[in-house]
């Protein structure tokens, strides 16, 4: 089974036993058929893993069971399918709309929220988590404008800024990296201080605006 999209805001997707789907909460939009949800607490079962990765950036999550199809969207944001075989895909908690139950799922520290808010917070070690989910099966994602797909090499790293950034896959590593001189503490700096630098090689996830 796989999500398929209605339009640039809208996407549905069966569900069946063995073919759960878990969104966060407020992303169903409709349904069809004997189609259940129940909140995800963080203990056992379908999802309880990605219940407790998501506590630590406080998106609820929910997923659903049973026999349909399920339509899901968010605030009218844009939402992109990111295809996993047997990849894995590292995204910001409030940028993950739904994805097929069947995905491991797991938490990795970047700093206080996620990577933007590692920047924001200049690596503050409070201790919150980024979502990675591995595997083979789909995921989707939502942004600010269409998403942009940015390929990175080993010979050619990318730097994006931290309020653009959505998620990433393939072998990366990411590091902060900071542009201050004397125009930072004088005002005449273009505001862009911090970056996120990627090297490696796969894709990083940015929208067309910063938050």
């Amino acid at each position: 089974m796989s999500f398929e999209q209605v339009n640039k805001k809208v996407v549905r997707t069966d569900i069946a036993p063995g073919g759960e789907v878990i969104a966060r909460r407020g992303a169903m939009l409709g349904y069809s058929g004997g189609v259940t949800f129940r909140p995800i607490s963080g203990s056992g079962g379908v999802g309880g893993m990605v219940g407790r990765a998501m506590q630590g950036e406080s998106v609820a999550m929910m997923v659903a069971e049973g026999q349909g199809n399920a339509f899901y969207g968010f605030r009218g944001l844009y939402v992109t399918l990111v295809q996993l075989a047997n990849e894995t895909l590292t995204v910001e908690a409030d940028r993950l709309l739904a994805h097929h139950a069947n995905l491991s799922t797991s938490v990795e520290m970047i700093g206080s929220g996620g990577i933007r808010q590692a920047v924001r917070g200049a690596v503050s070690g409070q201790g919150l988590f980024t979502t990675t989910l591995s595997g083979r099966g789909e995921a989707a994602i939502i942004s600010d404008g269409n998403t942009i797909g940015l390929p990175v090499t080993p010979e050619v790293p990318l730097c994006v800024d931290p309020q653009a950034y959505i998620g990433h896959t393939g072998q990366l590593q990411s590091t902060i990296v900071t542009d201050v001189n004397w125009k930072t503490f004088v005002g005449q700096a273009s505001g862009e201080s911090y970056q996120i630098k990627f090297s490696g090689t796969g894709t990083v996830y940015i929208q067309a605006s910063e938050r």
